[in-house]
């Protein structure tokens, strides 16, 4: 009974004038953060990719590629859990904490070490493309630290986090102009992204101390760890599969095709790909009000799924429509002629971000459901048919094939599986109402 007051307060706060400034404000330091991180990352890409040309630019996107489809192991599928865990039992938030980092620190490892194995069984005589994926792979064990992010999103406090993430990223954006300047090699470009996950890291520890919290009382519990990854392996797998029908494009690019079309499919997927911070962004700050919902007023619930949704699908065909339109101008100013082929990629590219939009947005009512493995069984459909897709059109059309490959594995992964599952056909309805804009 203590327990549903406590969220029944929650939900008042939330309906609440000041809980809902909480959340814009939140939301606003978020998108602060990301369109901070769009801005000078994409100009600082831009700049490197200019730099590197097309070849070595498309060997360091094949690196990151490759990093990028063991992350979910680092990263452990905990995040929202973990939000939610805290929000609804506060008193725990230490035990939380500390084995979220420990456990973390162990996917770090473990991820660094797989990545390292399946990049030298393709490309065992390439020292450079080892070299940089054991650079770029080690930063998954920083990212420990963001137990620490976790904590600040659940108070709807994200500002503090913001900031040293920030601080972190600008002096590491700096760093990568004078790595130009300086005509450096390209494994400079991947040490110098380690150093931004290490100072990131350091920046929370800082925040953390000086908000009066200690790292010192973070305790470790086992049975906690085991009911955390007991309820989260669907989501690390999910988290791979989602990796797989977003990076494996690259992959098998560089290895049917070469590193130059890596190069150019890696421009337009830059620009397409910059725009996936805007709904994690929302997400992360509605998500405690849609679980604290779900406790109180089932009818609350939903409509706030509904509206998160809704907001989820215009914005990104408001981004999608002027992108695919004027592709390939925007290529040619941002990255130059040498990338021009970028263009057509991008204006087919950029549509996945409808079903990317949803697909986060439903992230949400999947986890409020413990629907966890058929999220798992949504993903793992989205990359099979990406894989057989990009077999039959990598060869056959190069990028363009691959841009196709990855909106059609998108549409079913994040919309037409949910067909298949009767609890899903709820979701879907709301779906088809984000989407089509009526009500079915």
């Amino acid at each position: 009974m203590l327990g549903k007051l406590k969220i029944q307060e929650k939900l008042l706060l939330l309906k609440s004038r000041s809980g809902l400034r909480a959340i814009i404000a939140n939301t606003g330091w978020l998108f602060a953060d990301n369109i901070l991180r769009m801005g000078i990352g994409l100009f600082v890409s831009i700049w490197v990719a200019r730099y590197l040309g097309v070849k070595q630019f498309g060997i360091f996107n094949y690196a990151t590629a490759f990093v990028a489809l063991f992350y979910p192991i680092s990263s452990l599928g905990l995040n929202a859990i973990i939000i939610r865990n805290i929000v609804s039992k506060p008193s725990d938030r230490e035990q939380i904490l500390g084995t979220t980092f420990w456990l973390k620190i162990l996917g770090g490892i473990v991820s660094l070490s797989l990545a390292v194995c399946c990049v030298y069984l393709f490309r065992r005589d390439d020292n450079l493309s080892l070299w940089l994926v054991a650079i770029l792979a080690t930063g998954g064990i920083f990212e420990s630290f963001d137990a620490i992010d976790l904590l600040f999103q659940s108070q709807l406090q994200s500002k503090h986090t913001v900031v040293a993430k920030n601080t972190a990223f600008i002096i590491v954006a700096l760093l990568q102009v004078i790595l130009i300047t300086m005509q450096a090699p390209l494994i400079a470009f991947a040490w110098a992204k380690l150093a931004e996950y290490s100072l990131g890291a350091v920046g929370l520890t800082i925040v953390y101390k000086v908000k009066g919290f200690s790292m010192k009382l973070w305790r470790w519990s086992f049975p906690l760890a085991k009911d955390l990854l007991k309820e989260s392996w669907p989501l690390i797998f999910s988290g791979l599969t989602i990796m797989i029908y977003m990076k494996i494009d690259q992959i098998m690019l560089g290895e049917m095709v070469g590193d130059k079309a890596v190069g150019i499919y890696s421009a337009a997927a830059r620009v397409s790909e910059v725009w996936y911070f805007i709904p994690t962004a929302i997400c992360s700050s509605v998500n405690p009000s849609i679980y604290a919902a779900k406790e109180v007023s089932e009818s609350l619930y939903y409509q706030r799924i509904k509206k998160l949704l809704r907001l989820l699908v215009l914005v990104s065909i408001v981004i999608a429509v002027p992108i695919s339109l004027l592709s390939e101008r925007i290529i040619t100013i941002l990255f130059g002629n040498g990338y021009a082929e970028a263009g057509y990629i991008l204006a087919i590219h950029i549509w996945a971000s409808l079903f990317v939009f949803m697909g986060i947005g439903e992230q949400s009512w999947f986890i409020a459901e413990n629907l966890t493995k058929f999220s798992f069984i949504k993903t793992l459909t989205g990359a099979i048919v990406n894989i057989v897709l990009n077999i039959i059109l990598i060869p056959k059309y190069g990028g363009i094939g691959a841009a196709i490959a990855t909106v059609i594995a998108q549409i079913f992964s994040c919309f037409l599986v949910n067909l298949f599952h009767p609890k899903t056909i709820k979701i879907l309805k709301i779906q088809c109402e984000s989407f089509m804009f009526i009500k079915v």
